[in-house]
């Protein structure tokens, strides 16, 4: 599920996002097996301000089991 939803969250761009860094937000949502479950998306700047654009996804069941979600992350090039 982390990796489908890192999917999704890849397909906004640079442009889109460079407006309203940083951003994040936390959703509930079922995974794949019918249970319930937490999505954390974030976007941060990867290196500095203005540059690549850091995103990434976490999945977990509850808020207590937080360290154990499972991660994910990419990069959003700055182009031109």
């Amino acid at each position: 599920m982390a990796d489908d939803e890192l999917t999704r969250a890849m397909t906004l761009s640079w442009r889109e996002l460079k407006a309203i860094l940083p951003w994040g937000d936390t959703y509930e949502g079922f995974a794949p097996s019918g249970r319930p479950v937490q999505v954390e998306r974030n976007y941060l700047w990867a290196d500095a301000e203005g540059g690549d654009i850091l995103c990434e996804v976490s999945v977990f069941t509850n808020p207590v089991l937080y360290d154990t979600a499972v991660r994910r992350s990419g990069r959003i090039a700055k182009l031109g």
